[in-house]
């Protein structure tokens, strides 16, 4: 039961108002590594969503760690600079913790986007003080292979807690909203992540990196096993491409897995390891003057990568999973390992022409379907209902995972 109208939410809401479709809220943002954007899908979707609610005349309140400016503000948003213990497996929950202290203990907002189902411990902390708590799910983290089995076991626990505990839950693709209505038969809001629309930005440093605009295929990519990153350079290698291959990402956690990687990179001349790139206008230039994009993510929902490809107007090679066939709607190749990722180098060099029909129908379809304009309208939409005391609380508090397991 996906939540597409609002008929579904229970709870004692009270009657929307029209000064309720325009007063000022107060929101707070929290567990992600905050703003400015500089890592990964959430501290790009908080940015750009949290900067377009100040706009509406909302106050945002942005939870961050690890940022070396420090600033108060950013963007309109108010920044509160916490601590995180230093490990992988306790860094996301050490600041989450102390960001939820700090909101029950300072001001209470009308409502909290929390994201990361890792992160629903701290939910019936918020909801205690009163605040309404919207849990962005994200991908289905514990089949996530750089997790380990205790990494994997805590995150298959802490979704099926966020599910009982939440007002409401964020599925960012179709998939998503399905796992969590076949799993626990609990609805969820479908709200997407944007893109921009990337027009011809300059080629200047895609030169300095020797690339010529149209003339390599490009992956983007965390060096991890779900990710395919060492299927696609196998693939790469395994084919007849005339145009090099780019590679931009590195390993966070899995050494052993990088190592894999670079040794087909070493035997092949055609392919480039560039590493990590954070200068944003590089990396759009580096999408935008590619050939094809190689995407081979997996696991999560609408990956920010691929609609940031789509909307620099390049066409893609895919992983062939369903949510990677629903934002494209089609419009690409698609890929289920290195044997059959190798003729596909092949066909889309030999193929210019449809090459350039997909290009325009990625761009077209980032243009009306995964706009930040849009994505904002419904996260107002949400923070409304919430502080209206709408919830789904009653419904899903006594879920549980489904009998046969298959998630």
């Amino acid at each position: 039961m996906v939540l597409k109208d609002r008929s579904a939410w229970t709870g004692t809401p009270r009657s929307a108002t029209d000064s309720d479709q325009t007063a000022s809220l107060s929101l707070a943002m929290i567990g992600t590594r905050g703003v400015p954007a500089a890592y990964g899908g959430f501290e790009t979707a908080v940015e750009e969503i949290g900067r377009r609610l100040v706009e509406r005349g909302h106050a945002v309140t942005v939870y961050t760690r690890g940022s070396a400016a420090r600033q108060r503000e950013y963007l309109g948003m108010k920044l509160v600079h916490l601590p995180a213990a230093p490990a992988k497996q306790v860094e996301t929950l050490s600041h989450t913790g102390l960001s939820v202290l700090h909101a029950i203990g300072t001001h209470r907002p009308d409502a909290a986007f929390v994201f990361n189902a890792a992160n629903s411990p701290f939910v019936p902390v918020l909801r205690a003080r009163g605040i309404p708590v919207a849990l962005h799910m994200d991908g289905i983290e514990w089949k996530r292979s750089k997790w380990g089995a205790r990494g994997q076991a805590y995150y298959r626990w802490a979704e099926e807690f966020g599910v009982r505990t939440a007002d409401a839950l964020i599925a960012d693709a179709p998939g998503i909203s399905d796992y969590y209505d076949a799993e626990f038969g609990v609805p969820t809001e479908l709200i997407r992540y944007g893109a921009p629309v990337i027009d011809a930005p300059d080629a200047t440093g895609v030169r300095g990196l020797g690339l010529s605009p149209g003339g390599y295929h490009v992956a983007v990519a965390r060096f991890e096993p779900e990710n395919h990153v060492l299927e696609i350079v196998e693939g790469y290698h395994a084919s007849e491409a005339t145009k090099p291959l780019v590679v931009v990402g590195a390993a966070p956690y899995s050494a052993e897995y990088t190592r894999r990687i670079e040794a087909v990179a070493a035997s092949d001349p055609r392919i480039r390891l560039l590493g990590a790139v954070y200068d944003q206008d590089l990396l759009d230039a580096l999408y935008a003057h590619a050939y094809t994009y190689i995407h081979g993510h997996s696991v999560g929902g609408t990956n920010p990568s691929l609609l940031r490809a789509m909307g620099a107007g390049t066409p893609v090679v895919a992983f062939d999973v369903n949510f990677n066939r629903e934002v494209l709607a089609g419009q690409g190749w698609f890929f289920s390992s290195a044997a059959d990722l190798a003729p596909q180098f092949a066909t889309v060099e030999a193929h210019p022409g449809l090459v350039a029909e997909f290009a325009e129908a990625g761009r077209r379809r980032v243009a009306s379907v995964f706009t930040w304009s849009g994505v904002t309208d419904d996260y107002e939409r949400l923070a409304r209902r919430l502080a209206r005391g709408a919830s789904v609380h009653p419904l899903a508090r006594h879920a549980r995972r489904s009998a046969d397991g298959r998630g």
